[in-house]
C-alpha cells in the first residue's frame, strides 16, 4: 500500500482516515466491547456463533487478534512514522487496510456459514499486510532499529496461521500452543514499547513541572535480562517443557520486570491519570508471570489466573492507557485526559481484577463474570464517549495527520 498525502481540505472533511491511529483506536475498543457480547452470549445464553470453533478458542482468538490486533496497528503505523519520518497512511488505503481487519471480525460473527478456509484467509490477511507495509516504510528509512517490532508482527500473522490449521486438523494441542504463542508474543510487544513510553513518559511530566526525572529509567543490564527472560519463557510455554522449567522462567521473568517497573518511579507521576496508568497497566505484567510460576512450580491457582492477569490486567490496561494517550498527542491537544475519562481507568483496574478474583475462587463466577464483563464494556464505552469527537476531527493546532 502506498502512502497519501492529506491536503488541509481532506484532513478538514476525512479526518477519522487522516492516521492509523484514528480509526483502528476506536475500533478497537468498539471491538472490545462486541467481543465480549460475544463470547457472554455463547457462555450464557448458548450462541451458535463460532460455528465448529470450540468457543473458548472462538473467545480467545477473538480477544488476542480481534481486539488486540487493531490496537497494535493503530499503534505502529502511526508511530513508526514519527522514528521515520514517512508521511502516514491515510485516506483510501487506510480504508483498505481497515477492510481487512473487518472482513476478519465478520468471518467470525459468521463462523458458522462460511467455509474455515475462507475465514482464514479473511482473517489472516490483515497483520500480514500491517507487517508489510511497516516492514517496508521502516527498511526504506534505514530505520533497522524498530525491524524486531515488525518481526513480531510477524509472528503473530503465523500464530494466526496456525491457529486455524489447528482448528482444521481438530488439534487441540496445536491450538493451544498457537494461543500461547500469540499471549506471549503481545505481551513480548507491550514490554517492548511499554519499557520506551513509560519511564519516557513519566520523566517527561517531571521534568515539566521542574522535578528532577534524569532517574527515570532501569539500567541497561535490566532492560536485557527482562526481555530475554520472555525470549526464553515464550518458547518454554510453546514447547511444552517440564513445569519446573517453566516456574523458574516465570519466576525470573516476574523479578525481572517487576524490578524494571520500580526503576520507572512511578509514585512520581502519580498526579497525572495518562502516566500512572501505564505503570498499573504494566504492573500486571510480573503479577502474570508470578501466578504462572506458582501455578506451574506450586499446583497454586489455575492456568485462568495467569492468563486473565495478563490479558485483561496487562493488555487491557495498558491499551486503553496508550490509546488515551496517543489520542491526545497526536491529534495536537494539550496531555490533559478529558472530563470523565479517568472512570475508564478505574473500569478496567475493576474488570481485570474482578476477573482474576474470579478466576483464583474468590468470587462466585457467575457474579465475578458478570462484573468483570459490566466494567470491561464501561471502561471502553466511556472511552468511546470521550475519544470520538477528538479521533473523528481535524488536529486541534491543525496541522495535517
Amino acid at each position: 500500500m502506498a502512502t497519501h498525502t492529506l491536503n488541509r481540505t481532506e484532513t478538514a472533511t476525512n479526518s477519522l482516515w487522516a492516521c492509523p491511529f484514528r480509526p483502528f483506536f476506536l475500533a478497537t475498543a468498539a471491538y472490545a466491547i462486541l467481543a465480549l457480547a460475544g463470547w457472554l452470549g455463547i457462555l450464557l445464553g448458548g450462541w451458535t456463533i463460532a460455528g465448529d470453533y470450540p468457543p473458548l478458542q472462538w473467545h480467545s482468538h477473538e480477544m488476542l487478534f480481534g481486539v488486540v490486533g487493531p490496537a497494535i496497528a493503530g499503534f505502529l503505523l502511526t508511530a513508526m512514522c514519527q522514528w521515520t519520518g514517512a508521511t502516514p497512511l491515510s485516506g483510501r488505503p487506510l480504508q483498505a487496510l481497515f477492510g481487512l481487519w473487518l472482513a476478519g471480525r465478520l468471518a467470525f460473527w459468521l463462523a458458522d456459514l462460511l467455509a474455515p478456509v475462507l475465514i482464514a484467509l479473511l482473517d489472516g490477511a490483515f497483520l500480514v499486510a500491517v507487517a508489510l507495509y511497516a516492514g517496508r516504510v521502516i527498511v526504506a528509512f534505514g530505520n533497522r532499529r524498530n525491524l524486531p517490532l515488525v518481526a513480531v508482527v510477524s509472528a503473530l500473522a503465523l500464530a494466526n496461521l496456525v491457529f486455524h490449521l489447528g482448528w482444521w486438523q481438530e488439534a487441540q494441542l496445536l491450538v493451544r500452543r498457537a494461543e500461547l504463542a500469540t499471549l506471549g508474543l503481545v505481551v513480548l510487544l507491550m514490554a517492548i514499547i511499554g519499557g520506551r513510553i513509560t519511564p519516557l513518559f513519566t520523566r517527561n511530566w517531571m521534568l515539566r513541572r521542574g522535578r528532577a526525572g534524569t532517574d527515570v529509567g532501569s539500567p541497561a543490564w535490566l532492560e536485557r535480562a527482562s526481555l530475554i527472560s520472555l525470549l526464553l519463557l515464550i518458547p518454554a510455554l510453546v514447547a511444552g517443557l517440564g513445569p519446573l522449567i517453566i516456574a523458574a522462567l516465570a519466576t525470573f521473568a516476574a523479578v525481572g520486570h517487576a524490578l524494571r517497573l520500580l526503576h520507572w518511579r512511578g509514585w512520581r507521576a502519580g498526579a497525572d491519570p495518562l502516566v500512572w496508568i501505564l505503570h498499573v497497566g504494566y504492573a500486571w505484567i510480573p503479577i502474570g508471570f508470578g501466578l504462572m510460576a506458582l501455578h506451574y512450580g506450586l499446583g497454586y491457582a489455575n492456568a485462568s489466573a495467569w492468563l486473565h492477569a495478563l490479558g485483561p490486567g496487562a493488555m487491557g490496561v495498558l491499551i486503553l492507557g496508550v490509546m488515551t494517550r496517543v489520542g491526545l498527542g497526536h491529534t495536537g491537544r494539550d496531555l490533559t485526559l478529558p472530563a470523565g475519562a479517568v472512570a475508564a481507568y478505574g473500569l478496567i483496574v475493576v474488570s481485570a481484577a474482578s476477573r482474576l478474583g474470579t478466576a483464583l475462587g474468590w468470587l462466585p463466577w457467575r457474579g465475578g463474570i458478570v462484573i468483570s464483563a459490566v466494567t470491561w464494556a464501561g471502561a471502553f464505552a466511556v472511552f468511546l464517549w470521550c475519544y470520538w469527537p477528538i479521533l473523528s476531527q481535524p488536529r486541534a493546532d491543525g496541522r495535517p495527520g
